[in-house]
């Protein structure tokens, strides 16, 4: 029984504590894995003609790019949670896909596009990216870089005042709960409500303030 019980310790304390660990180590990895693959499709784009150039950028400023579940497509940072803060934003929601950083929902529009840019992440374990997430206020800035362009969110909603049942969906349509068709680029912030086991998530709404497009 004694045993049982020092492994059942042993599991909730890799659950809570070294889960972080490794979770963090693979942010560090999948942010440099895309650091280097934007690097790498930039020097490709010096390297082409003028005329091949300027194709490249329009076809990649017009079409969406070609996604593979799981693959990091962004990094967000989050002002109000220190200049350090910086996390990789993957394609897809599967758990195996949170444990390596923040998750797309992949029904969901693409950064900076007109709709509904959602994300979601844990507070506890697996590195919890979304930890302070309750402490956002009205205003505060969501920043997500892509290859294309840095996209700045400013709060509407902040997660702490609006809580939905996990069954909830309307909050992943293209305008959130409402009837129509979305006319500006939004983004949505999910997360658990309580820092344990819980059906209930909070949720967060920004709009986009500003897009600044790199080179």
């Amino acid at each position: 029984m004694l045993v049982i019980g020092l492994g059942c310790l042993g599991w909730v304390g890799y659950q809570y504590f070294g889960t972080n660990i490794v979770s963090k180590r693979a942010f560090e990895q999948e942010k440099g894995g895309l650091r280097a693959k934007w690097d790498q499709q930039q020097d490709q784009q010096q390297t082409a003609t003028p005329s091949a150039s300027r194709s490249t950028t329009n076809t990649r400023e017009n079409k969406a790019p070609t996604v593979i579940p799981g693959d990091a497509i962004a990094l967000l940072r989050i002002p109000a949670f220190g200049a350090e803060y910086e996390v990789p934003i993957l394609a897809g929601t599967e758990v195996s896909t949170l444990s390596r950083g923040v998750g797309h929902y992949e029904t969901t529009a693409l950064p900076g596009r007109v709709g509904n840019f959602a994300i979601a992440g844990h507070r506890v374990t697996h590195g919890q990216p979304f930890a302070k997430l309750l402490e956002l206020d009205i205003g505060a800035e969501v920043i997500v870089e892509t290859r294309e362009a840095v996209y700045t969110y400013v709060v509407d909603v902040p997660p702490r005042d609006l809580t939905v049942d996990d069954t909830e969906t309307c909050v992943l349509d293209p305008a959130p709960c409402a009837k129509g068709e979305p006319r500006r680029a939004l983004l949505t912030l999910t997360t658990c409500e309580d820092l344990f086991s819980s059906a209930d998530r909070s949720i967060g709404f920004a709009h986009l303030e500003s897009t600044e497009k790199k080179s």
